[in-house]
């Protein structure tokens, strides 16, 4: 097991999950998490230490001692690959051990325009000659069940996926396998592409909210330019909003389903099914 696991981004969703995994299956590791306002992570009941991937002079300090590197990628779209790179030279330069980076799933040849910046950090992971472990993750169940107090204020899901398949997981269950990973030295050179066990639609996932809810919240198919530009009257950013717009595009081509189980295999449980991440979800509101 190594000695000293460091997580990126630990004050954001799947940061904090994953360090809460890594601390029950083993509450003798040392981690360290990493953030950019260490104050945010003060609750996590890990040391902490600074890190901007912004700011390449926090990370040498931050980086000492490590032995895995847990590098959670970025949400900053404006330029990701170039602060990966930061990360990854700095991991380098202070001996880390290994590097594990959260992927995207089939990032070498997925069609979503979301795959590049993936794809590039993978290339420069490769380049720096760190031994790695990529997790290309899947669809978070929750990146659908975001959406839901604007669905139910409005009585209608929108996307443009078609009938394609999202063969999503829980952040829950991503974070168990960065955690098993990241324990393990074994999965060093190892790529997995990761993925819910089972797939559902969003025709469906609007029939089990309807279900849930009692009401009938029909899903409203719309052209990719169409969606975008409702998304960007919401508030979003337009570079995100074309994104979006440009998974659900390819999804409905079947870019973000997968029936390996791979995700259920490594973490030794079936993954969340997107019902009880939708009830939880529902509950919650």
């Amino acid at each position: 097991m190594p000695s000293t696991i460091a997580v990126t981004g630990s004050t954001g969703q799947l940061g904090r999950l994953a360090i809460a995994a890594l601390r029950r299956r083993a509450p003798e590791a040392g981690i360290i998490a990493l953030a950019r306002t260490p104050a945010g992570a003060a609750d996590l009941g890990v040391p902490v230490r600074a890190a901007d991937y912004t700011r390449p002079e926090t990370l040498p300090a931050a980086l000492a001692g490590v032995d895995v590197l847990v590098l959670i990628s970025s949400n900053d779209f404006a330029d990701r690959v170039g602060q990966h790179k930061a990360v990854i030279a700095a991991a380098v330069a202070a001996g880390v051990g290994r590097i594990l980076y959260t992927s995207l799933l089939r990032a070498e040849t997925s069609p979503m325009v979301l795959a590049a910046d993936h794809a590039g950090t993978e290339a420069a992971i490769r380049a720096s000659g760190l031994p790695a472990t990529l997790l290309r993750n899947g669809w978070y169940t929750e990146n659908q069940t975001g959406s839901l107090a604007g669905a139910l204020a409005a009585g209608a899901l929108i996307g443009s996926s078609g009938a394609g398949r999202f063969s999503t997981a829980s952040r829950a269950d991503y974070a168990e396998a960065i955690a098993v990973t990241a324990l393990d030295d074994a999965h060093a050179g190892r790529v997995y592409e990761l993925a819910g066990d089972d797939s559902h639609s969003m025709p469906e996932f609007a029939a089990e909210l309807s279900r849930v809810t009692g009401r009938t919240i029909p899903y409203n198919d719309l052209p990719p330019d169409v969606y975008a530009g409702l998304l960007t009257g919401f508030g979003l950013p337009e570079v995100v909003a074309r994104m979006l717009a440009d998974s659900d595009l390819q999804a409905a081509q079947g870019a973000l389903q997968d029936d390996s189980r791979t995700l259920s295999r490594l973490i030794g449980r079936p993954t969340t099914p997107f019902a009880q991440t939708l009830a939880t979800a529902i509950a919650a509101l």
